[in-house]
Formats: C-alpha cells, structure tokens, sequence
C-alpha cells in the first residue's frame, strides 16, 4: 500500500506543481490573439488612411475642375465610407468593452498583480477612445448628411473640413493602433516572464 501510495504522489507532483498555473495557457493564448487582432487592425487602420486621403484628393480635384458629377461621385463614396467607418467602429467598441470586462474579472479573480490592474487600465482606456471616436465619426456622419447634394460655396467648403475631419481621425486610430501594439507586445512579454 506504502509503494502505491509513493508512487501516485511522485506523479502527482509534476501536476500539483502546475496546478495554480491555470491561466498560462489561456494567458498565452489571448496574448497571441490580440497581437493578431492587433496586426489585422493596423492594416485595415493603413487601408482606411490612404481611402479617406483619396477621397479628400479627389474632392479637391473635382472641386477645383468644378466638376459637379466628379462631386457627388465623390460624396457617395464618402458616404460608403462613413456608414463602412460607423460600422467598425461599432465593433471594435463593443471588443473593446469585452477586453474590459475580461480585464475586471481577471483583476477581481487576482487583483494582486499589477499587471492585471496595468492591463485593465488600458482596456478601459481603449474603450473610452474608442467611444470617442464613435461619436466624432457620427457627428461628422450627421453634419455631412445635411449637407449631401448642396454645392453653394459654403457647403462643398464645410464638406471639405469634414473630410479633412475624417483624414484626422484615420490617423489618430493609426497612431492609437501602434500604441496598442506595443502594449500587447509588452503585456505577451511579461506573461510569458510570469509563467
């Protein structure tokens, strides 16, 4: 009974050992996750920048030729763009918002690493620029509604700071996406040192 008894503890060992590291794996695996999202993101942010910077390009050739046509082309694919822009931004909040959440439990499960606190600041930090985010782009939406076919002076100029507005807002995301990255890659190499 004694060898029976020795030989289940010897292997058992190995796997009390590991048995308060139940989050590596878990741990890990959103860490390479968000490293992917975060690369998915940045090429989409790069892709967003350089079509709001030719729909402003664009504007302003047709502006300049006059060309009324070339205008409201131009305007419905500005509208594409917006409802395209409205509709991520929708999505990236709401995983935004699920990161913080995960965050909080982790926080509430084991507060007592700062990590976990660390990585909670920056999940409600990205979801409150986030939201802003979302109510520019719809304040920009709503302005360029009431002003869609209008081509008095006044008009197609507010439509061109609107873009230029838009132009603004593509690069903060881009700059806010590298931002993100670092700190994913930061928070994958302090996991991988914790476990």
């Amino acid at each position: 009974m004694a060898k029976w008894l020795l030989a289940t503890m010897a292997l058992s060992l190995p796997a009390l050992a590991h048995a308060g590291d139940f989050r590596k794996p878990s741990e890990q695996g959103r860490d390479r996750q968000e490293l992917r999202q975060d690369r998915r993101e940045t090429r989409d942010d790069r892709q967003d920048l350089r079509q709001v910077e030719s729909l402003l390009a664009r504007y302003d050739s047709a502006r300049g030729r006059y060309a009324r046509r070339d205008l409201m082309q131009v305007e419905q694919d500005l509208r594409d763009y917006v409802a395209a822009e409205l509709n991520e931004s929708h999505r990236e909040l709401a995983q935004d918002k699920r990161e913080a959440r995960g965050s909080t439990r982790e926080v509430r499960h084991d507060g007592y690493r700062s990590d976990d606190r660390d990585d909670r600041r920056d999940d409600v930090r990205d979801a409150r620029q986030e939201s802003r985010a979302l109510r520019q782009t719809r304040g920009i939406a709503q302005e360029l509604n009431g002003l869609y076919g209008r081509m008095d002076s006044g008009s197609v100029m507010r439509k061109r700071m609107l873009l230029a507005d838009l132009v603004q807002l593509a690069r903060a995301e881009q700059s806010q996406n590298r931002e993100e990255m670092r700190e994913d890659r930061r928070e994958a190499r302090e996991d991988s040192r914790w476990y």
